[in-house]
């Protein structure tokens, strides 16, 4: 029963990327039947089994920003409850089901793996539509999502990919997953988001911080794969996406940020007018329609859209869980926590031009990551790291964790005193 939950968990994380793309009546529904799949077997096993895994920190902040923005829904009176409200609880139980269900490594791996082989569809059908209508438009996208959005949903995916791609036991497992840098980087340079390209950049950092044991063979293969790459964006990407990218630099040195700036100051001066409780949720546009008028667009910042609408207390129950997901993925051995520690800040930079608060890859992420850093790391794990540095394992010598592995070469051997 919990592996036919798990499976609907992941098959609902696998559409998450591309969830758009089959739209029924303005609803994605492969996410959202997936979803409510996922979210009835999971209670079914909870009732059944009568067992539920303690919480930790960051699933009480979650549910305490969910209460708080139920609350003051409440109190402000809105006219209806905002749909925001409830996607806010779906994405809490989401959180929730990954805490119950992917409980070992290799089924955080396979949640990764579902995420890397959504973006992979996503990324292809951009290229697709570019292959099909490069003449007609600018920015490609797709199933019709944002551009912006869509960019930093596959530059998610890169160190995902990248950490799959030195862990998996799988050897082809291992090569899919490293042939997603290409294909989503390609993806992130078609849809000409400048923030897109900013995030991949701080995704691939991963690359760096993972080469320390790569022996000379896998060394020449990365650099190979970042080189086709590279060579990919300049050899086809348009000349109007190539223009809109390179006006990055100029976007911020003068503060302009497509317009955002402007957009981030009437949120300011909005939240001061009602800085404990703000505006209530999906009320960001309705408080700053004062200053801006025709203009008003949505925050464009998930940071300053959740101080707006939920407050300074709503922000920082939100901005908590980010903190407790911070302190346990410092105490991961180190690959896994370089690999956490430049996921979470993707994560974090991706959210900075856009409304992302919401949004599902946001929640996976911050329950993926407090689940790795509460399970016990896989013995297979050092055998994988070796094979792929290309230094077998020697015969007769048992696999161990580095703690174990001091404490093994700290005991005398058989037969012998240890010196004094």
């Amino acid at each position: 029963m919990i592996s036919i939950a798990y499976g609907a968990l992941w098959l609902f994380v696998f559409s998450v990327p591309w969830e758009r793309l089959i739209i029924l009546s303005g609803i994605s529904i492969i996410s959202k039947a997936t979803g409510a799949l996922a979210l009835g077997m999971t209670l079914l096993v909870m009732v059944i089994s009568a067992r539920l895994r303690r919480w930790r920190g960051i699933h009480v902040a979650a549910f305490l920003f969910v209460a708080w923005a139920s609350i003051g829904v409440m109190i402000l009176h809105l006219q209806e409850i905002p749909a925001k409200l409830y996607t806010f609880i779906q994405l809490f139980m989401v959180m929730w089901m990954v805490w119950e269900l992917a409980t070992t490594a290799p089924r955080i791996r396979g949640l990764l793996l579902a995420y890397v082989l959504g973006a992979y569809v996503a990324a292809l059908e951009t290229i697709l539509l570019y292959r099909r209508a490069a003449g007609e438009l600018r920015r490609f996208a797709a199933g019709g999502m944002d551009p912006n959005s869509l960019a930093m949903t596959l530059a998610l995916g890169l160190p995902m990919a990248w950490y799959l791609g030195m862990t998996h036991p799988k050897s082809r497992v291992r090569w899919i997953c490293r042939l997603y840098l290409p294909i989503g980087l390609f993806g992130i340079v078609l849809t000409g988001s400048r923030g897109g390209l900013i995030t991949a950049m701080v995704a691939l950092l991963i690359v760096p911080l993972a080469m320390t044991n790569l022996s000379p063979g896998k060394l020449v293969s990365t650099v190979a794969m970042l080189a086709i790459s590279g060579a990919l964006a300049v050899a086809y990407v348009p000349d109007t996406v190539i223009a809109r990218l390179s006006t990055t630099g100029e976007s911020v040195q003068d503060l302009s940020l497509g317009g955002r700036f402007r957009l981030w100051q009437a949120g300011m001066h909005a939240f001061f007018q009602r800085p404990v409780m703000g505006f209530g949720t999906s009320a960001f546009k309705q408080a700053i329609n004062p200053e801006m008028g025709s203009l008003t667009q949505l925050a464009h910042n998930s940071y300053i859209s959740v101080l707006v609408e939920e407050g300074i207390i709503g922000l920082m129950l939100y901005l908590l869980m980010f903190l407790l997901v911070l302190g346990p993925i410092l105490r991961l051995p180190r690959l896994e926590r370089r690999f956490a520690l430049v996921l979470l800040a993707t994560l974090m930079v991706a959210m900075s031009p856009l409304t992302w608060e919401d949004q599902k890859p946001v929640w996976f992420i911050l329950a993926v990551l407090i689940g790795m850093a509460n399970i016990p790391m896989p013995p297979q794990t050092d055998a994988v790291r070796q094979r792929f540095a290309g230094r077998p394992l020697q015969r007769g010598v048992p696999v161990m964790g580095p703690a174990l592995g001091r404490m093994a070469s700290s005991r005398p051997a058989p037969g012998r005193n240890p010196q004094p």
